[in-house]
């Protein structure tokens, strides 16, 4: 059965019709078909689909991109990935179901998967915590992570996610660490990494494993630091300011296109990708293929400084010059900055220990 946003009420109607319409039989038995009426009627849903859809507000993309029927990322892996195995446990703590990882291919090549999954039922969606990893989720993944780099090996990741686990069991774990230290490895890798956001990109759940060379994103999805309704609840304490806050965050598919956020938005099917899930899939694969191509003659240096300067240039017209050493200066700069700003505090707080003794002394 096909679920309905608030805004496709009217499509709702019109799909009832068309499946009334396809009954071969009435009160009377078996009856003719009216192929005319149908064809009317799927032209009608079309157009009323198309109109909706290219008048989506952010909130509206918010509801999308959360959309019961939306594909999730164990189907992509099913759909896409060929011959996976699928590779478990962070060594340290346990297994971490909200997010599903191994190695497989993509058309003969040898991959990566990291894919956050929400699950398709109520059941399911407990036993994936509804996508929100936990530190042993992050530590498998820097595990894993670090052994494609070894073997060479690319990296991709689906991302779905409302954030990471908030639980106290998480904070208590170390939650902040892992989502660093998976930052950090993303980052340092010297094989590509390619990340799509099919649905949800909540936070820091979904930045620990979306700092690749290639950002792409979904048409319907959504990419930010918090939920609409958490922003909404912060700034105005007023969850129903959903809407003004989804607005004022920026967080649609062309918006981040637009901010240099993203590198590729995958435009989705009539309707949304729940519609045609097996066209969806294809689209996302082809896009797959197409970036790992793009880095088959780069050296590992190459990967990682394309992935740096990406991410340098971000808020900035035209980032450190457009080179590797440019932004290799920059940073010297601001690491020497640092440490100069480290040593003079080192020295006021040795000067004001030893005015602390001398008073002491002159006390007695």
């Amino acid at each position: 059965m096909r679920n309905y946003l608030e805004f496709e009420k009217e499509v709702k109607s019109l799909e009832d019709n068309l499946e009334s319409s396809k009954n071969p039989f009435d009160k009377e038995g078996i009856s003719e078909v009216d192929t005319n009426k149908i064809q009317k009627i799927q032209k009608e849903i079309n157009e009323k689909l198309e109109h909706i859809y290219s008048k989506l507000n952010s909130w509206e993309k918010t509801l999308v991109a959360r959309h019961e029927d939306r594909p999730r990322a164990n189907f992509y892996v099913s759909k896409i990935v060929s011959d996976f195995t699928q590779l478990s446990g962070d060594r340290l703590f346990g297994e971490d179901k909200s997010i599903i990882a191994g190695l497989g291919f993509i058309e003969k090549k040898s991959v990566l998967i990291l894919a956050q999954e929400k699950g398709e039922d109520l059941n399911s969606r407990l036993d994936r915590n509804f996508g929100m990893m936990k530190p042993e989720g992050y530590r498998k993944c820097v595990r894993l992570m670090k052994l494609a780099d070894r073997f060479r090996i690319p990296v991709v990741s689906f991302i779905d996610t409302p954030g990471a686990y908030p639980g106290i069991g998480a904070e208590q774990r170390g939650q902040a660490g892992a989502i660093a230290t998976s930052i950090e490895c993303c980052m340092s890798l010297k094989v590509p990494n390619i990340s799509i956001i099919i649905g949800e990109g909540g936070s820091g759940g979904a930045i620990a494993l979306a700092s690749s060379n290639k950002v792409i994103m979904l048409e319907h999805s959504i990419y930010s630091v918090i939920s609409p309704e958490g922003c909404a609840s912060i700034l105005w304490r007023d969850p129903s300011k959903s809407l003004e806050a989804a607005k004022a965050m920026k967080l649609t598919a062309n918006e981040l296109m637009a901010l240099g956020i993203v590198d590729e938005v995958i435009k989705e099917p009539l309707g949304g990708a729940h519609r045609d899930n097996e066209k969806i899939a294809q689209d996302v694969k082809k896009s797959i293929l197409d970036n790992l191509k793009s880095f088959e003659n780069s050296t590992g240096d190459d990967i990682y400084n394309q992935r740096k300067l990406k991410f340098l240039k971000i808020g900035r017209d035209k980032g450190f010059g457009g080179t590797a050493e440019a932004a290799d200066k920059s940073l010297r700069y601001i690491d020497s900055s640092i440490l100069r700003s480290i040593k003079d505090k080192k020295v006021i707080f040795i000067g004001a220990i030893i005015i602390m003794v001398f008073a002491a002394i002159l006390m007695f």
